[in-house]
């Protein structure tokens, strides 16, 4: 993979904790941005884009040039900004190839009947392992890495990792794994594809919790503090111990506060369901569905 040391900014959206990056070329004006957000309060049903505002203001001050807005995955705990950011800003909105079977999946959840496109075909570009794409003079690797979904990617950038919700910072783990399609033992296999990295690079995760006594919220490790200190896979935990601890822990975890809204706008690349005759787009409440 190419050498390079791209400048990251972080924007850390308090009310989800969700991590946003803007990442750029540093010899020029390319970035791309991965993991946005669109505020939604479920209470009111409406949408706010102060999350994806501050991100714009941004880029617009530094003049940079967005190429790429990137997915790490299907979100089932925010919704995504990228047609917002893309009207705006332009670039390309890119996922993981699997998103058809994320589609196919809550296609079926949601009872979306024929006008829901199962194809992938929302998002500009779908990525598999091996793709690679340039931000500036900087290469983007793909890596696939499910476990907490079908589709989930990791992009490498430079000395950089994004891991989406693959990892967090070694005191808190390692993401849920019982999705529909998600897989604990496929998540063992993923996350030492991400640890056979070299050790000094960069992982920045997708969310941030602050475990329990941790004073602040952070984002950013190394794949050797990963190996030496993740509390659910560092230290040479075998596949079997961490299965067993994985699934133990995912039986006592509540669903995603926004997981009803998310799954139907994501898996629509952050669009809106389509108006229905007054002109208003709803989203479904599966009673017992889900």
């Amino acid at each position: 993979m190419q050498a390079g040391t791209p400048l990251i900014l972080p924007f850390f959206d308090a009310a989800t904790n969700t991590l946003t990056y803007v990442v750029r070329d540093p010899a020029g004006t390319a970035c791309a941005v991965i993991d946005s957000v669109l505020d939604f309060d479920p209470a009111s049903g409406r949408t706010d884009t102060r999350s994806a505002d501050a991100v714009i203001a941004y880029i617009r001050d530094q003049g940079l040039d967005v190429q790429w807005l990137l997915e790490t995955h299907v979100h089932a705990d925010h919704l995504s900004a990228a047609p917002y950011l893309q009207e705006r800003l332009g670039g390309k909105i890119g996922i993981g190839d699997r998103i058809t079977v994320v589609q196919d999946t809550f296609g079926k959840v949601f009872n979306e009947g024929t006008r829901f496109r199962r194809d992938g075909s929302q998002f500009d570009r779908l990525f598999r392992e091996g793709d690679s794409v340039m931000i500036g003079q900087l290469r983007c690797d793909v890596l696939h890495t499910p476990g907490h979904t079908p589709a989930c990617l990791t992009y490498v950038i430079g000395d950089a990792a994004f891991v989406g919700d693959t990892l967090f910072m070694p005191d808190f783990g390692t993401a849920r794994c019982d999705f529909p399609g998600g897989s604990a033992a496929v998540m063992f296999d993923s996350v030492q594809k991400i640890l056979s990295l070299p050790e000094e690079t960069r992982i920045f995760v997708g969310h941030d919790y602050k475990a329990p006594g941790r004073e602040h919220f952070a984002w950013e490790t190394t794949v050797g503090e990963q190996k030496a200190r993740n509390v659910h896979i560092g230290a040479g935990k075998s596949r079997d111990e961490f299965v067993a601890l994985r699934e133990a822990r995912d039986k006592t975890l509540a669903m995603p506060k926004l997981i009803i809204p998310a799954l139907q706008v994501n898996m629509r690349a952050g669009h809106m369901p389509e108006p229905e005759e007054n002109g208003t787009s709803y989203l479904k409440v599966p009673i017992n569905g889900l």
